[in-house]
């Protein structure tokens, strides 16, 4: 017993230094979060990518830019629905099940948060925290991945990372939608971004998913 309790100590101890060491990183001039100071980053096909190894888990930004033939979305239910073609897109392409699904609100803007659950079928369950936020030039994906035996030891951690995130002033609702636009619907343009911006995420996963792996292995041998 007495080991268990030492045991437990130090997972609190460990948890509790680890998200004390998470440091406020500028994603751009608009938008920044606190990731672990071991975070590296990469520019591809105009995206620019934040991934870092948690203490529990695997943290994941994606900077997006839109592309510049996008109208404005004209109203809020058009931004409703960017947020439900983006999760059933995630859905389709990894046959994960959606859980918790909200909105939420970061600074001024309107977001969407959800969990998706993916079973290996190996008895081994994974989950990735998403937060999206759209705005007419960029699309931003905080996500947080873990195995579903460690969520008790994540939700420190997860808060930490989640409620770091921080954005100017500048950035109002209106830069997500325009209540009385009266320009031409390309609405549709907008679904190939999103789609294209869900593959990056799953190649994401994937690497996310070869490191845990060797991870795992390595602690193990």
């Amino acid at each position: 017993m007495k080991k268990i309790l030492i045991i437990f100590s130090l997972i609190l101890f460990t948890s509790f230094s680890y998200s004390q060491s998470f440091k406020q990183v500028k994603i751009d001039s608009l938008v920044s979060v606190a990731l672990p100071p071991t975070y590296i980053t990469k520019d591809t096909l105009n995206q620019r990518i934040f991934s870092a190894n948690a203490s529990f888990g695997y943290v994941v930004v994606i900077r997006e830019p839109n592309s510049k033939t996008i109208a404005p979305l004209k109203k809020e239910k058009d931004l409703n629905k960017v947020f439900k073609d983006y999760a059933n897109g995630i859905v389709k392409l990894s046959g994960g099940t959606v859980e918790n699904k909200r909105d939420t609100t970061v600074g001024a803007l309107k977001g969407l948060r959800f969990d998706l659950r993916t079973d290996n079928g190996d008895g081994s369950v994974q989950y990735r925290r998403f937060l999206l936020l759209y705005t007419h030039d960029v699309t931003y994906t905080f996500e947080y991945y873990y195995d579903e035996m460690r969520a008790a030891l994540t939700k420190d951690e997860v808060k930490t990372y989640f409620s770091s995130i921080k954005l100017s002033p500048e950035l109002q609702r209106n830069d997500q939608y325009l209540v009385a636009s009266v320009g031409p619907d390309l609405f549709g343009v907008s679904q190939i971004m999103i789609y294209a911006g869900i593959a990056i995420i799953i190649v994401v996963s994937i690497t996310m998913t070869v490191r845990r792996k060797k991870r795992n292995d390595d602690l193990t041998d």
